[in-house]
């Protein structure tokens, strides 16, 4: 394993803690700022919107994890596919389970460093 893909599959990791943790400023420091979520039923959205929706969702649990189906590094540029699972709890809520496959695409910064550029996901809620 190269130490592009160490890095990234590092990104994905601390990501997932993050999330669980409702650490927002974490996740936002694990993306460029020009980067692009599409998800169903929504218009694409950039880290703004991604940051606003966090902070509405300040009193949710989430549980969050990630199996890497693969990643593809070429220069400055990554891809990954993967499988995710999220089971969200809202206060006073019955837990919302969503899963299914993610397409991701990171950049490298001029530090070495690497951002989530681009997520696209297809996750659907299932029975919790």
């Amino acid at each position: 394993m190269t130490q592009d893909e160490q890095q990234i599959r590092a990104l994905i990791d601390h990501w997932m803690k993050a999330s669980s943790a409702g650490d927002t400023a974490k996740v936002l420091a694990l993306m460029a700022d020009d980067a692009l979520f599409l998800v169903a039923g929504k218009k694409p959205f950039g880290k703004e919107e991604f940051a606003e929706t966090n902070k509405k969702m300040k009193d949710v649990k989430l549980e969050a994890k990630s199996e890497i189906r693969e990643i593809q590094i070429a220069g400055d540029w990554a891809w990954c596919r993967s499988d995710i699972d999220v089971t969200s709890t809202s206060p006073g809520e019955q837990p919302v389970h969503r899963a299914g496959p993610v397409m991701t695409i990171f950049r490298k910064k001029p530090d070495g460093s690497w951002v989530l550029f681009r997520d696209a996901n297809l996750l659907t809620t299932e029975p919790a």
